[in-house]
């Protein structure tokens, strides 16, 4: 397998955070499960995965200390998640495996089994799960759906770039996410042709990365994951109830 770096984001949105409040903690990525806090959890996910280098985003000074305290490299958040990662790839270099802090449950075969699925030809990689996939494996959890042709799909949280190439993404994000209040000018950037075969349900999951990655000038794939669990974050505190009542099983 190549050698990859990793990249965690746990930056801050600003304001009082509701799940590190019902975390009991003063930023999600300290929340503790299982004794670790959730940083930890992910960090040791990747390391076991095999990542020969883990930097993680933040500027919090308490996730600060714990990022000293776990050996891992600590980065300034920059205006915006697309810049932060734009300069942690900048700074790691490439292959960079990309995720976040809250991704309680993530577990090394998710990551081994991702990277293994890539296409060799892709410069970008996304990680998904399907519908069935992941209600199976978590009954009752609400995600958010991207609803396409081919069936309902949830993202992981896990993004592979496997060249320099893959900055394009980055960049294409930004402007979206620049315009994210303002979607006259989204369609504008990602063309109202997409948009329209997406309202209407004739826009693929594959197509879509394809038509992205184009836009960004770069070839971008999609790996579906058989593992339910890996599209289950923590956003919000029902999600906190549920990764604690799977991991007390």
């Amino acid at each position: 397998m190549t050698a990859f770096q990793a990249l965690v984001l746990a930056g801050s949105r600003g304001g009082d955070d509701p799940v590190a409040a019902y975390g009991g903690a003063s930023h999600k990525a300290l929340i503790r499960l299982q004794g670790e806090t959730l940083l930890a959890r992910v960090v040791g996910a990747v390391r076991a995965a095999g990542a020969t280098r883990v930097a993680v985003i933040s500027s919090h000074p308490e996730v600060r200390a714990e990022i000293a305290r776990l050996g891992a490299e600590a980065l300034d958040e920059a205006a915006g998640p697309s810049l932060s990662v734009r300069a942690g790839a900048l700074r790691l270099g490439t292959p960079l495996l990309v995720t976040t802090a809250d991704h309680a449950l993530l577990e090394p075969a998710w990551i081994t089994r991702f990277l293994a699925d890539t296409p060799p030809d892709a410069d970008v990689t996304v990680l998904v799960a399907a519908r069935a996939t992941v209600e199976a494996a978590a009954p009752g959890t609400k995600r958010t759906w991207l609803k396409l042709a081919d069936g309902d799909w949830s993202g992981c949280n896990l993004f592979y770039l496997a060249n320099d190439r893959a900055l394009g993404v980055i960049d294409l994000w930004r402007r979206v996410e620049a315009e994210r209040k303002r979607p006259w000018k989204m369609a504008q950037i990602l063309g109202p042709g997409m948009l329209l075969r997406y309202l209407s349900r004739r826009l693929g999951l594959r197509d879509a990365a394809a038509r992205l990655g184009a836009l960004a000038g770069v070839r971008a794939g999609i790996v579906e994951t058989p593992f339910g669990l890996a599209s289950v974050d923590v956003d919000k505190p029902a999600d906190l109830d549920l990764v604690r009542e799977l991991t007390s099983r």
